[in-house]
């Protein structure tokens, strides 16, 4: 009789959580998402007998995780430059003109089979009437020294795959994190992958603009990065998924892990990050417990995805 009981209230419970009826999070399912595989030109600069060729995939900069391809040709002589000591500054500024820079690869290394300069940026925001975006590009040939800012546009990441997040550990440091694949998930176990990167505080008030040590970022190194992916919808009660695996940094500077997605729609990636001695950085656990028909309980570390 007892067992009877407890199946009676299991297929209770699993029938209405099935039929609770949706919020708004129904409208959100309509999404797609598209994979980008190609990289295309964002803008060219040119200044002198040069012309700067920025790429990135889908030829966009997006808010969020971008890698960024290079090249600097000499239209003199039509040859790319190979070694030319490329920095790479991306700085914005607000309605009030106050300036910032954000997570980014500052000295670009020349990739000799592809023939482009390779780096990263992380935009923080989008551009729009009160944020604009420019970038500083520095560069060498016959050893002389270039120059070059750029006006450029960062779009609204509408991929959610690849959100971002920007907090203050309890360290009273600067954190990010950002999304970096899958772009488009499956039901099935996924590669996670995010970057995640620190601000470093500078010692000294700014000097000539742009003082690199003002805008100074770099790649958080050793540090863990705890995953409880759930379904925050009232309908999904919250629930979580098995088979997951924490996000630990491998040689590519990136975090890798997986994330086990069992149905697609909204999910909440919980975050616990943890540096090399095991100490919370940021972030809280979240209840285990089922709760159909309310919203789920989110961290305080977390990035909401679609599918």
């Amino acid at each position: 009789m007892k067992l009877l009981h407890c199946i009676v209230i299991a297929i209770f419970v699993a029938i209405t959580s099935c039929t609770i009826e949706k919020t708004d999070y129904e409208a959100e399912l309509n999404v797609e998402t598209t994979e980008f595989i190609t990289f295309e030109e964002v803008t060219s600069i040119t200044t002198d007998n040069y012309t700067i060729s920025i790429e990135a995939l889908n030829g966009t900069l997006y808010k969020g995780y971008n890698e960024i391809h290079l090249k600097i040709t000499n239209t003199a002589t039509n040859e790319n430059l190979e070694d030319a000591h490329v920095t790479f500054l991306p700085i914005f500024t607000d309605a009030n003109g106050n300036k910032a820079s954000c997570p980014h690869d500052y000295h670009l290394d020349y990739d000799e089979t592809e023939g482009y300069y390779l780096g990263y940026s992380v935009f923080t925001s989008e551009s729009d009437s009160t944020v604009n975006w420019t970038l500083y590009v520095d560069f060498e040939d016959n050893s002389e020294l270039y120059a070059v800012n750029h006006p450029i546009t960062v779009k609204e990441q509408t991929n959610l795959n690849l959100n971002m997040t920007a907090f203050t550990g309890h360290d009273d440091e600067q954190y990010f994190i950002a999304l970096v694949a899958p772009q488009s998930p499956s039901v099935a176990q996924n590669d996670l992958v995010a970057g995640i990167y620190k601000y470093n505080k500078p010692a000294n008030p700014a000097g000539t603009f742009p003082d690199l040590s003002q805008y100074s970022y770099s790649i958080v190194e050793g540090h863990t990065l705890l995953i409880d992916p759930r379904m925050p919808e009232p309908s999904m009660g919250n629930h979580s998924s098995p088979n997951n695996e924490d996000l630990t940094q491998e040689t590519d500077g990136l975090y890798h892990g997986v994330v086990n997605y069992t149905m697609t729609g909204n999910w909440t990636l919980n975050f616990i990050l943890k540096n090399e001695s095991g100490d919370i950085i940021k972030g809280t656990e979240v209840s285990t417990e089922f709760t159909p028909g309310i919203d789920g309980e989110k961290g305080e570390l977390h990035i909401d995805i679609l599918f």
